[in-house]
């Protein structure tokens, strides 16, 4: 095979029950779930919205037929009876979130070009160019398993300085990075020329850049760590939710004393089932009888005279009796 023109061209774009009165009050533990939007099906043209509507599309390529295991089935919400039904919701939940999802946010400079969500239990890779793997090129391209996500090109940047650097850095990510995931776990391989630095959970914040190192196979995410510590928070024993959004920085010390926006190109990776069950647990949490201390006078006179007339109009409404104030009909 021919190598492709030193600077290939950038990627096509694509248009883009009942409630008891019962004092004291007493929350329970159970609660429900809100339904999750599923991610984005992965197809061959992939309409990318972007964050305040750059307009800017790019292309994901999906994995050879023969090789892409079918995606993991859509979230879907509990009924409120399922939640009190303690065995059916771990089943539930078990089998309703996406484990493997990948969200993807790419950022130039912090201006959003679009995102996607992979739905590919084996992973991805990110590159720019023309070279697709073949089964015959791992070592080069990565696994032909993978789906294949291309960066967005810089038609749409404004900046000709910004443009120009970005360009060339984009020229050296040919190879990719690879994000394969693992046992529950996700890994990161730089295959590209193109230097990749990262942050994520168990990166100290200020402990200077942080490489990657090339054709080495890095551990970026642990589910298993993640729900430890969801289930430590749940519990009261750790003041936050534990952290999951990762960033890579393509060609610039990350992380470092200049904020995200500032760097040329940044991709946000979230892993989708640790954002859904930070957003469940979070929510059932400020819900605690720990944390909330409800203020309420104790009732006078004219509190029972309003108690008393709540409970005569209950009774009206059970016997189903019309009362002498009702409006007279037509």
């Amino acid at each position: 095979m021919s190598p492709p023109d030193p600077r290939p061209s950038d990627p096509p774009l694509f248009s883009c029950g009942p409630h008891a009165d019962v004092r004291p009050f007493r929350l329970s533990s159970d609660g429900t779930f809100s339904p999750v939007t599923p991610g984005l099906p992965m197809t061959p043209d992939v309409q990318v919205q972007c964050e305040g509507g750059c307009g800017q599309s790019f292309v994901s390529l999906p994995p050879p037929a023969e090789s892409a295991p079918p995606c993991p089935a859509p979230m879907e919400a509990s009924s409120i009876h399922d939640v009190h039904n303690q065995t059916h919701c771990k089943y539930d939940l078990l089998s309703s979130v996406p484990l493997t999802d990948l969200e993807l946010k790419f950022q130039y400079r912090g201006r959003p070009m679009g995102s996607l969500t992979v739905s590919n239990p084996q992973g991805c890779r990110l590159f720019f160019g023309l070279l697709e793997p073949t089964p015959d090129q791992v070592d080069l391209l990565g696994p032909v398993s993978l789906q294949q996500v291309r960066f967005p090109g810089t038609g749409e940047l404004q900046s000709h300085k910004q443009k120009f650097y970005t360009d060339a850095l984009l020229d050296a990510m040919e190879r990719g990075l690879i994000l394969e995931l693992c046992q529950q776990d996700l890994y990161a391989m730089r295959l590209c020329q193109c230097k990749v630095f990262w942050s994520g959970p168990g990166v100290p914040p200020h402990a200077g850049p942080n490489p990657l190192e090339r054709e080495k196979r890095i551990k970026v995410f642990s589910l298993n760590d993640f729900l430890q510590g969801l289930i430590l928070f749940h519990r009261g024993e750790a003041a936050a939710p534990p952290p999951f959004d990762l960033f890579f920085c393509f060609g610039e010390d990350w992380p470092d004393n200049k904020p995200r926006e500032k760097k040329l190109i940044i991709v946000q990776v979230v892993p989708v089932v640790a954002r859904i069950l930070t957003e469940m647990f979070s929510g059932e949490l400020s819900w605690s009888t720990d944390s909330i201390r409800l203020q309420i006078s104790n009732p006078d006179v004219k509190d029972q005279t309003v108690e008393q007339f709540k409970e005569l109009q209950r009774l009206l409404q059970n016997q189903h009796i019309q009362g002498p104030w009702a409006a007279a009909g037509p």
